[in-house]
């Protein structure tokens, strides 16, 4: 089956909305605007319910199937809508309005696609039971999908599957990937401030020197990697910032330190956590600085149930051929908050080619509009293949 001919015709009503999406982006769950448009686009569609206002600007619609099958069954289909705090480069006609935020993760283009699945599933309604159209804020920063679980949306819409997509550049335009298992890894963050004592520069024996210490912590974290993790397990420590000083010629007493931590096994997160700690102190000492270390557990790791990533898989072949699916792709060091919904309820997250662009989070970023059918029809399809009509 290849993209279904219905969602095929309004094509050039995805490709419309999503570019009006990319001009609004808005963060965290302040969005608004978004929510609002969704929200309209639901009630044209003749959609049963719109339930707004759900982790501030979240949006839960419910389309009942027509099919005889069991009318109490529940499937839920995600979509992520917030922006980021970029500034866009793209040079688009249809680009951000909204100085310094921008959609350079595609999530305009993954609420085209629900949308659009949206619109099929309440005109022909040709399944069983009911399915759960989830579009979500703050998935960027704030974990917007666990504060939907906790504001029980899955026990509340009696969903009992979840499913969502995200867009994979560098992926050939319309093929899937997706992993049993762990796909995405859990993300923490730790924030490190050392002060020391300032001075001249020329005269460094005079300070407690915090940027030496933090020279020194820095290299001392990658040993973590090297040294005290298996080589088996997948680790990453990076370090994405250090602010200190203004001037040439003087010694600041401050140093700021930040960075991520991205993991699968809990155990590792632990040994992570404990041996950053002891190097922390330890170098302090050293150093004659006092450090003040904070480490922040993130999202957890984005684990798909098997049986469900192979049924989505199997879906995913119906639209774009087998020879355009990879069902056991493994799993890659990035986070997504999905991983809550996974968490609460049996599913699958998989990866939808975007063809070759910008990466994500790049300023010059654009979501392929050819795609948005394709995974308007994967979700329609995978409605109906959950929850057959007869």
């Amino acid at each position: 089956m290849p993209v279904v001919n219905r969602i095929a015709d309004f094509a050039p009503d995805l490709a419309a909305w999503r570019q009006h999406l990319h001009t609004i982006p808005e963060l965290g769950f302040d969005c608004p605007k978004t929510a609002a448009f969704i929200a309209e686009r639901l009630r044209e569609f003749g959609v049963d319910e719109v339930h707004e206002g759900i982790a501030q600007t979240g949006i839960v619609a419910i389309i009942k199937g027509e099919g005889q099958g069991a009318p109490e069954r529940t499937i839920g289909l995600r979509a992520d809508f917030d922006g980021l705090a970029v500034v866009e480069a793209t040079g688009a006609e249809y680009a951000s309005t909204h100085a310094g935020k921008m959609h350079a993760c595609g999530h305009d283009g993954h609420t085209t696609m629900l949308l659009g699945a949206a619109r099929y599933l309440a005109e022909t309604r040709n399944f069983s039971g009911r399915a759960a159209i989830i579009f979500q804020p703050a998935e960027e920063h704030g974990a917007g999908a666990d504060v939907m679980v906790s504001e029980g949306i899955m026990d509340r819409f009696g969903i009992e599957q979840v499913y969502a997509l995200h867009n994979a550049p560098g992926l050939p335009e319309g093929a899937f990937l997706t992993s049993p298992g762990p796909i995405m890894a859990a993300v923490d963050t730790f924030d490190l401030y050392l002060t020391g004592v300032g001075g001249h520069a020329a005269l460094p024996h005079e300070t407690k020197d915090p940027i030496s210490a933090a020279l020194a912590i820095g290299q001392a974290f990658q040993t973590i990697v090297s040294r005290n993790n298996s080589a088996r397990d997948d680790l990453v420590i990076s370090i994405t910032q250090i602010h200190s000083g203004n001037v040439d010629n003087v010694i600041p007493d401050k140093v700021y330190m930040n960075g991520t931590i991205r993991t699968f096994d809990p155990r590792v997160q632990d040994m992570v956590r404990r041996r950053m700690e002891a190097i922390v102190a330890g170098h302090a000492t050293s150093f004659e600085v006092e450090a003040e270390f904070d480490y922040v557990v993130g999202y957890p790791a984005t684990v798909n149930h098997p049986d469900r990533a192979g049924f989505a898989a199997e879906v995913a072949r119906e639209i774009s051929g087998p020879e355009n699916v990879e069902a056991d792709a493994g799993r890659e060091m990035g986070a997504e908050d999905f991983a809550y919904m996974l968490q609460a309820r049996p599913g699958a997250y998989l990866f939808i080619g975007q063809g070759q662009s910008a990466g994500l989070h790049h300023p010059e970023y654009d979501f392929n509009d050819a795609v948005a059918p394709v995974g308007a029809s994967f979700f329609a399809r995978l409605v109906e293949r959950a929850q057959p009509a007869g």
